[in-house]
């Protein structure tokens, strides 16, 4: 995946800037049926639902075994789309797709804020690339963020609670109206189960991959009390190689049992640096990625990532992730068991994205580089007096996510019509030259089809102006150090466990269709609160998961 950007020429109203459906106001509290005091929330970053299936058919008397059944599990739950780990995890804490919540993707493009680093917003052309990855950090080459810590990696539990503090607001986009830097919590268009939580004097906590997952606090900026964020994509403490912790997947298993240990300080009752007590928090959790890289990964530690050849059982590498995985949530159990709270503690295991393509065979590597350059080569040749490409941004992983400097109709059908036509040749999973047709796309919609695809106007600053679907097993990617990635429409980008356990929860096998967006309302209903206080609820009439306890 490369990312690309151009800065905009022209101007642009900005009226619906962080614009969103107006909602009524709804009281946090519903009822005083409480099913839980406690929700423990898990996402394994990468986790199919016939990951689990495997795994429990295999070893059934795991952890992971257990936590099924005792509880619901969801054998047909989907993420939003873009399948991205940043409106997966969002979705779950708001009840929002894209539409509602405006985040589409980690790394997009806002055609009406102004580049970072602005600060005279006078007569600047809009058009920025949103950077709410490892890039926002003050120091995305260290664990802690730039935050100053001594002794990292070992000491990183001392990492501040406060997210927001690790962010550069020099790499942020400007609002133009206040010639401000944009936070990520100030981008997401609705609030946060954190944020009604907080509202009903509960205590919140979370732990996540990046100081940019900030934008969980929801537009407040106060929704997660406790927010522990070590830098994933940091140089890993590896003698001689300043490789990051996804690069090795022994290095992800050791990042992720630092988000483990403050899991179990917090159920224990203190924050995630064990140097507090606070309580045991109403919502809390974290993500795992040591999945996401064995998945991704061609080889690791001998091993070697992703499937075999049926594209179900997992190869070597992934079946060590998953090991790894039930021993880690089998220990947060054992927590909680330990001090008593079981009864009062739901768990909720789920995935922010799948991953694609699970089988070997069918991966098609093509570098997206040269697809973006020959679209802006043949613009400029069908426009010889411009002199700006076409292409202001795009995000290709394993489909393509494209903003045009121009987005007219003719721009728009330009695009699409050169992508379908677009051929090549990539690699395959031995990285053999293996030929590609339609850029590795089945569809495209460009303009108001992509909008409406989105559900959201024609001409929002946020939706992306052309939407490629890949083929399976397409992987959008200049090298040959992956195997597999997400954020696509496949069903195997998007296919997750969703398994609801604990406190009252009955035993359940549900085959029905459910989103992982029904993780939010389904939190606080649990917990006794309104869902409808949640306005993506109100926006996309998110229901929660159908639970009898």
């Amino acid at each position: 995946m490369t990312r690309f950007r151009f800065r905009a020429l022209g101007s642009l109203g900005i009226a619906a800037l962080f614009g969103g459906l107006a909602v009524a106001a709804q009281p946090v509290s519903a009822n005083d049926q409480a099913t839980a005091k406690h929700v423990l929330l898990i996402s394994v970053d990468g986790l199919h639902q016939t990951d689990l299936a495997w795994y429990i058919k295999q070893h059934p008397s795991s952890a992971l075994a257990r936590l099924v059944k005792g509880g619901t599990e969801f054998t047909n739950a989907q993420t939003p789309f873009p399948s991205d780990s940043f409106p997966g995890m969002v979705g779950q804490v708001t009840g929002g797709n894209p539409s509602s919540t405006g985040i589409y993707y980690d790394d997009s493009w806002n055609a009406a804020l102004l580049p970072a680093g602005t600060t005279n917003c006078n007569g600047v052309a809009p058009g920025v690339e949103v950077t709410y990855f490892e890039q926002a950090a003050i120091n995305p080459l260290s664990l802690d963020s730039g935050f100053g810590l001594s002794g990292l990696p070992g000491s990183i539990l001392q990492l501040t609670g406060n997210a927001t503090a690790l962010i550069d607001p020099a790499q942020l986009p400007v609002d133009p109206n206040t010639c401000k830097p944009v936070y990520p919590h100030q981008y997401i268009k609705v609030n946060t189960v954190f944020e009604v939580a907080r509202a009903a004097g509960l205590r919140t906590a979370w732990s996540d991959k990046h100081a940019a997952f900030e934008v969980l606090n929801g537009p407040s900026g106060a929704g997660i009390q406790d927010l522990f964020t070590p830098e994933i994509n940091s140089n890993a403490p590896t003698v001689g190689s300043p490789i990051d912790w996804t690069q090795d997947n022994a290095l992800t298993m050791q990042y992720d049992s630092y988000k483990v240990q403050a899991v179990l300080k917090e159920i224990t009752g203190f924050d995630h640096s064990g140097a507090h007590s606070v309580g045991t928090p109403a919502i809390f959790g974290m993500n795992f990625q040591t999945v996401s890289t064995a998945e991704k990964l061609p080889t690791s530690d001998g091993l070697k990532g992703g499937y075999l050849p049926d594209g179900v059982s997992p190869g070597p590498l992934l079946a060590r992730a998953l090991e790894y995985i039930n021993t880690k949530v089998g220990a947060m159990v054992e927590a909680v068991e330990h001090r008593h709270l079981d009864r009062s503690t739901v768990i909720i295991l789920s995935a922010k994205h799948g991953q694609s393509p699970q089988t070997p065979s069918a991966l098609t590597r093509i570098p997206d580089g040269p697809i973006v350059s020959a679209l802006n080569a043949a613009w400029k040749a069908a426009h010889p007096t411009g002199n700006a490409d076409l292409v202001a941004f795009s995000i290709n992983d394993d489909g393509m996510l494209i903003w045009l400097s121009d987005r007219s109709v003719a721009a728009t059908s330009f695009a699409k019509s050169f992508l379908l036509n677009h051929s090549g040749t990539g690699n395959d999973i031995d990285g053999k030259p293996k030929a590609y047709t339609a850029s590795g796309l089945k569809t495209v919609l460009a303009g108001a089809d992509a909008a409406k695809y989105f559900h959201v106007a024609v001409g929002d600053p946020r939706v992306p102006d052309v939407l490629g679907i890949a083929q399976y097993g397409v992987v959008y990617t200049g090298k040959k150090a992956k195997i597999a990635e997400h954020g696509g429409a496949n069903p195997q980008d998007r296919d997750v466990p969703l398994v609801v356990s604990g406190a009252e929860v009955d035993h359940l096998v549900n085959h029905s269709s459910v989103e992982t967006i029904q993780i939010a309302p389904t939190i606080l209903r649990l917990l006794g609160l309104n869902p409808n206080a949640l306005k993506s609820v109100q926006i996309e009439h998110t229901s929660a998961l159908p639970l009898r306890n």
